[in-house]
């Protein structure tokens, strides 16, 4: 009877373990909580230097004291047990580009959007909207800011991915920022739709 009875739970915990699925998947509330305070000291000029990548705090361990609790800790291992996950941002890399950004809007690219030549693409970089706007003997300027803007945006997308040790989150970590960003416009700058034709906030 014993042999029966261990037998049986031997089964059971071999289908349980068969049915129990790691899904790794991408964190978007954490993701625009970072993305949304990282964009907010870019665009802030006179935001200190941001705490904004840090992970979202992890949940709370449960207690262990019960059966149950026991049995699915040693069947679901407790990273991807947590309630909240992390989403690590702020690595050296994302903190030297964070600032380049800022400085960048400090000093050139804030004027620009607030005269309507610059827009925020619908791919989380930017583009000169209108050049009309701009005197002819700083338009080169100008493009140069913008090439380097979107290089440390490109940078950006993919160093957060691969700092999460999943390069193929970028596309996801890319569209989370562009939504943050038309979001966190300021009145009167101008953006793209998912059509690509612009409009102003």
């Amino acid at each position: 009877m014993r042999k029966l009875a261990y037998g049986l739970l031997v089964t059971v915990l071999v289908a349980l373990v068969g049915c129990v699925t790691i899904n790794v998947y991408f964190p978007e509330a954490a993701a625009q909580k970072a993305a949304d305070q990282f964009i907010g000291t870019v665009l802030d000029s006179n935001a200190p230097p941001a705490d904004s990548g840090k992970s979202a705090p992890a949940a709370t361990p449960r207690k262990d004291n019960q059966p149950a609790a026991m049995l699915l800790d040693l069947l679901v291992p407790a990273a991807y047990a947590a309630d909240t996950p992390n989403l690590r941002v702020q690595t050296a890399t994302t903190e030297a580009i964070q600032a380049r950004m800022q400085e960048r809007f400090r000093s050139t690219l804030g004027p620009l959007f607030d005269s309507g030549a610059v827009g925020f693409t619908s791919d989380g970089l930017i583009a000169v909207r209108d050049a009309g706007k701009l005197p002819l003997d700083q338009r080169s300027q100008v493009n140069a800011a913008v090439g380097d803007e979107n290089r440390d945006r490109n940078a950006l997308y993919r160093e957060v991915a691969n700092a999460n040790n999943h390069p193929e989150w970028e596309g996801q970590i890319r569209t989370t920022f562009a939504k943050g960003w038309i979001e966190r416009a300021k009145a009167g700058w101008y953006y793209q739709d998912a059509s690509g034709a612009w409009k102003r906030k």
